[in-house]
């Protein structure tokens, strides 16, 4: 018996730059991790996936193709398409939402610095805390772990820090620890904000992960003793990977 049925209305695919064959495999491969399409079992034929997706048969022999080489699936002659395994869930990259925990990830990474620019200048933002400085250092840093970039983060700090910031923090420590580390500096406000959305085609790449996979924005704001707007940190992480614990009390 295959796992899952056709859908009684094709499902719209219609979504400017993004492949369709990209679309169904994302959406066969959430089937997979949520059970819909259990272990071992027969997933629909490419014709009923076909009815029910709207699309050609070609096009779901491509997505069905994507999670045959991460080999989540198997085919066979005369007998189907069976899911091989579910996709891996290895949640090593634990975030706290706390003060503690943000200065403190429960994660070791290696960081790699892909940009460094001077004077940059940071407009007012929606949700801005603090007063702009006058210019900004904008660093760009991708995180890696077990030999794998799980997060991608665009750095303002407040350019008068510079001096004070070596490079060997900038490749070792958080964003937050990194600004509450400067001598001279106080922490009188911080805020993170948390979104969760898909990755674009930039972000996929640098990620290494599927066009429109799971990924969380996370912006973190940090004001000094003046008043200043000192950090404005947006990191994107990659979904499968993270998790974020939030203390409540």
């Amino acid at each position: 018996m295959t796992a899952g049925r056709a859908a009684s209305k094709p499902l719209d695919f219609r979504r400017n730059g993004v492949a369709r064959y990209n679309q169904l495999a994302t959406l066969f491969r959430r089937r997979i991790e949520a059970g819909q399409w259990p272990v071992g079992a027969q997933i629909p034929t490419v014709d009923d996936l076909a009815l029910e997706c709207g699309v050609a048969r070609a096009t779901i022999r491509q997505a069905l193709d994507m999670l045959e080489d991460e080999q989540l699936i198997e085919r066979y002659r005369a007998r189907g398409t069976f899911v091989r395994k579910r996709p891996t869930e290895d949640l090593w990259c634990e975030v706290g939402t706390d003060w503690s925990g943000l200065l403190r990830p429960s994660y070791s990474a290696t960081i790699e610095i892909l940009r460094d620019e001077a004077e940059r200048e940071l407009h007012p933002f929606e949700g801005q805390i603090g007063e702009l400085a006058p210019a900004y250092r904008q660093i760009r840093r991708r995180h890696w772990r077990h030999g794998q970039p799980f997060l991608l983060a665009d750095l303002h700090i407040d350019e008068s820090l510079r001096d004070r910031i070596s490079a060997h923090d900038l490749e070792t420590k958080t964003a937050l620890r990194l600004i509450s580390e400067v001598p001279g500096v106080e922490i009188a406000d911080a805020r993170q904000t948390l979104t969760v959305g898909t990755a674009d085609l930039e972000t996929a790449e640098a990620l290494t992960i599927p066009l429109d996979a799971p990924v969380a924005f996370v912006h973190r704001q940090a004001v000094d003793q003046r008043g200043i707007l000192i950090l404005s940190a947006k990191g994107i992480y990659r979904g499968d990977v993270v998790r974020f614990d939030v203390k409540l009390k």
